[in-house]
């Protein structure tokens, strides 16, 4: 078995043709909010592409809570954003979860051997279900640094930062993206991951608009055993579960 670093659709398409297993890393912050959730106690989480799906799809199931962002904050109509800081009203619910990019990673890599969702604060604990499902299929890891959606040469920095922590901690042998892996967990070892994610475009982002808490907060490192884990695809998006 090999790891591979991939970013983005192109991480999601090598994942589905290849039958791997694959860690989707968005890391600020639908990554960290999916794995919050059902470590509040969601009963699941039904991620979707587009604000239009999520709302029809709280139609069909009104007892569920709505969570997302567009632009870093929650749309209209919406019970929460995507701050994983915010998600104890969760606790026995069902979740729709609609983010710019990271829900949109989760479904192009349908059709992947398995889909879980990873990052810094359970870096430990994807890493391991991620392997246990390879060795289990006879199959590679793929790590999908999520990046920005219709943006491929945006600097996601924080992806890259937890996308390499939770390569480096299966263990595995390195394939695809060897280098990239090298250069973040240098950076890492040098300037630390709490660093990394604060000088990230998207940080700013995020403080700009009153939600930097939400940075320092996703820059921890193994805050819960929860792994965000697809079961099966609806007709609006993929549901996921918690494998502890």
């Amino acid at each position: 078995m090999q790891v591979h670093l991939i970013p983005g659709e192109a991480g999601c398409v090598y994942a589905r043709d290849n039958q791997c297993v694959v860690v989707v890393v968005d890391a600020l912050r639908a990554s960290a909010t999916a794995a919050m959730l059902l470590d509040a106690g969601a009963t699941e989480i039904l991620v979707v592409r587009e604000v239009d799906d999520a709302l029809a799809a709280k139609a069909a199931d009104s007892e569920a809570l709505l969570y997302g962002e567009r632009d870093g904050l929650p749309p209209e109509g919406f019970d929460s954003g995507n701050s994983p800081r915010e998600t104890a009203q969760a606790a026995g619910a069902r979740v729709i979860l609609t983010t710019t990019t990271g829900a949109l990673r989760v479904n192009q890599a349908w059709g992947a051997t398995a889909i879980f969702m990873g990052t810094t604060i359970n870096a430990n604990a994807v890493s391991h279900a991620a392997v246990h499902a390879a060795a289990k299929h006879g199959c590679d890891v793929v790590i999908i640094p999520a990046g920005l959606a219709n943006d491929p040469d945006f600097d996601a920095q924080e992806d890259w930062t937890a996308a390499a922590a939770v390569m480096d901690a299966t263990g595995l042998d390195i394939g695809e993206g060897a280098k990239q892996f090298a250069k973040m967990r240098y950076r890492i070892q040098a300037e630390g991951i709490d660093v990394l994610f604060e000088n990230a475009p998207n940080a700013k982002k995020l403080r700009d608009i009153g939600l930097g808490d939400d940075v320092e907060f996703c820059a921890q490192v193994d805050v819960t055993d929860a792994v965000p884990t697809a079961t099966d695809q609806t007709e609006f998006g993929v549901r996921l579960i918690t494998s502890r």
